[in-house]
């Protein structure tokens, strides 16, 4: 059952981009501390999350912080280069672009989309949380990794 209202993130390790070097970091000390939104796509690149989903959060990262957010940060289960990349080509500001190469988190947080059927191997399902000091405050998921209603910025920002 995926994490809830109350459930503590977490602790893996993901990567992200450094100085053009992949950099370890543990998701406690990235993710754990003030009010962050998290939001996880399933792959960088794809259409629904470079068009739709992404975005969102980049047009509405000022809104955001308004409201008290500290961090924003995108995870997929993709590595730091293609995460950095992708945050590159979108203009992700300040945006925290996180790699779950492994897909650990994604286990974690039972959030695994099987997209062996379409050649994709295991992903991030389509969600958006809000964390408090690294615990989870509140979460959405949604119902087809095509959808990008309830894990939008827009969403996120009506339920702060």
């Amino acid at each position: 059952m995926p994490l809830s209202a109350g459930d503590s993130l977490p602790d893996v390790t993901l990567t992200t981009l450094r100085d053009g070097a992949p950099t370890p970091v543990q998701s406690a000390d990235v993710l754990g501390k003030g009010t962050v939104v998290l939001f996880g796509v399933p792959g960088a690149f794809t259409p629904g999350c470079s068009e739709r989903h992404f975005p969102t959060y980049t047009l509405r990262a000022d809104e955001l912080k308004a409201k008290g957010v500290d961090t924003v940060a995108c995870v997929s289960v993709n590595d730091a280069f293609v995460m950095g990349a992708w945050g590159d080509a979108l203009g992700s500001g300040d945006i925290l672009m996180l790699g779950d190469g492994n897909g650990d988190l994604a286990e974690a947080m039972d959030l695994v989309l099987d997209g062996t059927g379409m050649g994709l191997g295991l992903r991030n399902q389509r969600y958006a949380a809000v964390l408090k000091d690294g615990v989870v405050e509140n979460l959405w998921v949604e119902a087809s990794p095509g959808d990008v209603t309830v894990s939008s910025a827009e969403e996120v920002l009506k339920n702060l």
